[in-house]
């Protein structure tokens, strides 16, 4: 038995924060109904038709959900919307514009009275509290305006440029942080038997996740430097070329691991006692010269006989994989991390979430196609075949 059978969550959203969070959910065995609009769902399912004709954000963040289409601006559909809620739902989570859901009567307060029980998350850019909502409430928050407005885009990058990260960091630091809400109010409620409402931002979950350049930064002192793929403050910590035109990663993090690496790996034994690199701060400090030198070590060399250096030293390294490596990688095949989940297009393959069981694994259901559940649910409801097909030529589903 799952962790989370038995609870259903009702969820009004798009893009990728609230739909990243219910699906964790999904993982650990919850209904998720989620509510689609009529014809083209989530709009998400637009963005792109990179896997066999389906949109790569939507296939990674809704599976094992089950879709519901409803025009909300129909007044049969909002009230069934709230029907179902009060109902069924035991969690709601929402990640319309701030104030849009309040206004369908979808929060915490108007649902509270009838349902006490009930647990509402609200994920917007800037938090959504009455009463503190700050001057950005209602500002338009998209993945790549928070990564700018929380920092992160000023420490991320080259010297010359700054840069975003390669994938929705904001949207899931707002998505992990309302899931790990979700689960503890559903701890909370085992023992007090109350709702509540979570508020979720995503500049703060952000905010968070840059607390060690913020503290870095600790009374007014300079930023860490943009450094590309290398660490900002640790060296040698970073992708250096080798001579058959490939690039190994590697990493030191003390003393013991420096006299190693340049008796062992660069078989310079004497460079452990240069005064220039004597200590991290000042290896930092001479990264080029250092670099200038490792990168000439590497020259003679392959990859392949870096690494095996670097392994017989005991330092860290790593391959600097592109995206076919990832699917291909040998670890992931080894520890059988592979599943495939049904799909609109076909069986699809899918990468099992981190956390490994010893009595059973997350679900890995399939990904709905736009309304493909909605007969079903409202039959639940209790409405006959032919009153959906009423609401069906109404346009409210």
């Amino acid at each position: 038995m799952q962790p989370l059978q038995g609870v259903t969550v009702v969820a009004l959203e798009h893009a990728v924060a609230a739909p990243f969070a219910t699906r964790q959910l999904a993982d650990l065995g919850a209904r998720v109904i989620k509510i689609e609009r009529p014809g083209l769902g989530d709009f998400a399912r637009g963005y792109d038709t990179r896997v066999r004709g389906l949109c790569s954000h939507f296939v990674w963040t809704n599976r094992s959900k089950e879709s519901l289409t409803l025009d909300l601006k129909h007044p049969r559909a909002a009230e069934l919307l709230i029907r179902l809620i009060v109902e069924r739902a035991d969690v709601v989570v929402q990640n319309l514009a701030p104030g849009a859901a309040a206004r369908m009567g979808v929060c915490f307060d108007a649902l509270q009275g009838r349902r006490p029980d009930l647990i509402v998350c609200d994920i917007s850019g800037y938090g959504d509290d009455a009463d503190h909502p700050g001057p950005y409430r209602d500002k338009k928050a998209y993945d790549l305006l928070i990564q700018s407005e929380s920092g992160f885009v000023s420490v991320t990058g080259t010297p010359d440029e700054p840069s975003k990260a390669g994938l929705s960091v904001a949207d899931i630091a707002a998505g992990m942080y309302a899931y790990s809400n979700i689960l503890a109010a559903l701890l909370q409620r085992k023992i007090d038997g109350r709702g509540r409402r979570i508020d979720i931002s995503m500049l703060e979950a952000m905010g968070e996740w840059m607390g060690y350049p913020m503290y870095y930064t600790f009374d007014g002192a300079p930023p860490p430097p943009r450094a590309g793929a290398a660490h900002a403050t640790i060296y040698p910590y970073g992708p250096f070329p080798t001579g058959d035109g490939r690039t190994v990663m590697l990493g030191l993090q003390n003393e013991r691991e420096w006299q190693q690496f340049c008796d062992k790996v660069l078989q310079q034994p004497g460079l452990a006692r240069d005064e220039r690199f004597a200590g991290n701060a000042q290896r930092s400090s001479h990264r080029a010269a250092l670099r200038e030198l490792i990168v000439q070590a590497f020259s003679t060399m392959s990859a392949d006989e870096v690494a095996a250096r670097l392994e017989a030293a005991q330092i860290a390294n790593a391959q600097v994989n592109d995206l076919a490596g990832l699917w291909a990688h040998p670890q992931l095949a080894a520890r059988q991390r592979w599943r495939e989940v049904d799909s609109p297009a076909g069986p699809i393959a899918a990468l099992l979430p981190p956390g490994s069981w010893d009595d059973s694994e997350p679900r890995m259901g399939g990904i709905p196609a736009v309304g493909q559940h909605t007969d079903a649910i409202l039959g639940e409801l209790g409405l006959p075949p032919g009153a959906i097909d009423e609401l069906r030529a109404q346009g409210a589903i």
